[in-house]
């Protein structure tokens, strides 16, 4: 482990408190015990530097991984008490989680949830412009225009960067026409590499496994470089503009994966989840639960696809 304390601990922590003001029952105990040590592994993460692919020869580079996902849980618990509960059910999905944990969002919630991550080293931001690197589509306000773009209306909690490294999306409400993000899919479909929400299905790769072994899931690694976003960087397998991969290419495409196109699969790397139904939508139907069938937990964006940006 990173040092004597986990994020698992917090998160267990904060799971089974009982009674009034979790975080002066548990975050700040847990916080002063993650000293010095832990805030400078984390650091480590901070930098697009390669140190996921040195782990033979940097001890604890998948320690920190696991870690940075186990954070990711905490959040994911705290990010509750600003998500309302939907207006209609969710659609169907492979994997939806009860959520009960902090009910409403108050002025002392956000302070306390930025309170934590500040001290772990991270920068929270909201951003004006919608961007999905920073931003995470909670609600969608159709607009009358198919066409308009996605604007941002409301930012319903605060992003979280390490360094240049992404922690957390902000959740916003956004507007915009149906060409560009459907109602109901778009803040409705299944939300992957996430853990928990209260108002949608979720897909992380931790889903099956023991209450152990669930918590050695790599946490997805998104910089935002000077030059180019860098989006899932510790995927191995590069997701190019072919419809039809040779058998033997090393991307190679499941059956599912095969139904969307080039532009859907890109659309769910970088948005984490689709926003207009697939164009293959009345074959996928057949599969029921297809969205837990697709493997794109190890995709990523060849380097020169990758969304590059003025520095």
């Amino acid at each position: 482990m990173i040092s004597e304390v986990n994020a698992r601990e917090l998160y267990e922590a904060l799971m089974w408190h009982e009674g009034p003001d979790p975080h002066r029952a548990a975050v700040l105990p847990w916080l002063a015990r993650a000293d010095g040590d832990y805030r400078a592994r984390l650091a480590v993460a901070a930098e697009c530097s390669g140190w996921w692919s040195e782990q033979g020869e940097a001890p604890g580079g998948q320690d920190l991984l696991w870690e940075l996902y186990g954070l990711s849980r905490v959040s994911d618990w705290l990010l509750l008490a600003f998500q309302p509960p939907a207006e209609e059910p969710s659609a169907a999905g492979p994997a939806t989680t009860a959520a009960t944990g902090p009910a409403t969002v108050t002025a002392a919630a956000e302070y306390e949830y930025l309170a934590l991550f500040s001290a772990l080293g991270m920068t929270p931001f909201d951003g004006s412009a919608f961007d999905p690197f920073l931003h995470e589509i909670v609600e969608v306000e159709q607009a009358d225009d198919p066409h308009a773009p996605i604007e941002i209306t409301e930012v319903r909690w605060p992003g979280l960067m390490l360094g240049r490294l992404l922690f957390s999306r902000a959740g916003v409400r956004v507007r915009a026409g149906a060409e560009h993000a459907r109602r109901g899919v778009a803040d409705r479909s299944p939300l992957y590499w996430t853990f928990r929400r209260r108002n949608r299905p979720t897909i992380d790769s931790s889903r099956g496994w023991g209450s152990n072994s669930q918590w050695r899931t790599d946490f997805r690694l998104d910089y935002r470089t000077p030059t180019a976003d860098r989006l899932n960087v510790a995927g191995d397998r590069p997701i190019d503009g072919s419809t039809d991969l040779a058998p033997d290419h090393p991307a190679n495409l499941s059956p599912e994966e095969r139904l969307l196109t080039p532009g859907e699969r890109r659309e769910l790397l970088r948005h984490r989840c689709l926003l207009r139904p697939p164009g293959a939508a009345a074959t996928l139907a057949a599969s029921p639960g297809w969205e837990g069938d697709l493997m794109l937990f190890d995709w990523r964006l060849p380097d020169s696809d990758s969304p590059s940006r003025a520095a």
